[in-house]
């Protein structure tokens, strides 16, 4: 499994439920990364996209405790392990875990591959991702040229176990 996720130079991910910025370029590379795959997320995440719809062409599956839930193109499921069962039905490599903060930390002991979006700015945050430089298991394998978009830049880190 993979993870995917934008991290600022402290490694948090969001404020108030909501992406530390919009990054044009990021959410392109994400979106080329993701399109045809399977995209894992809590049910606050899903929420913080525009009209809470799930990203087209990819398969969402959105983990919840609310089992009243319901958002039109969805996959529910009320557990980690529930999760888990759902996900064993699709290749390991075209499973990405998109957030937010508690899934990445259930996740990244499963996960093999991340791409981390490194943004050279330090943002004021109330989440964040395991800090994968401090990780033994984690090893930097690639390294996009950075980029800037809307002000920001930011290089993409591919890590592996």
């Amino acid at each position: 499994m993979n993870l995917i996720v934008a991290v600022d130079e402290n490694w948090g991910i969001g404020i108030n439920g909501n992406l530390l910025a919009r990054i044009p370029a990021d959410l392109a590379q994400f979106k080329e990364k993701t399109l045809g795959k399977i995209v894992v997320m809590g049910r606050k995440t899903l929420e913080s996209f525009p009209n809470v719809k799930p990203l087209p062409n990819r398969t969402n599956i959105v983990i919840t405790n609310n089992k009243d839930y319901a958002v039109e193109g969805v996959t529910f499921v009320y557990s980690f392990e529930e999760a888990l069962e759902e996900i064993s039905k699709y290749p390991t490599d075209d499973v990405f875990i998109i957030g937010g903060g508690t899934i990445y930390e259930q996740f990244e002991p499963l996960c093999n591959r991340a791409y981390i979006s490194k943004i050279k700015h330090a943002f004021e945050v109330d989440t964040y991702f395991p800090n994968l430089d401090e990780k033994k298991e984690w090893k930097v394998v690639n390294i996009e040229e950075e980029k800037e978009s809307n002000g920001y830049v930011f290089g993409v880190y591919k890590y592996e176990k």
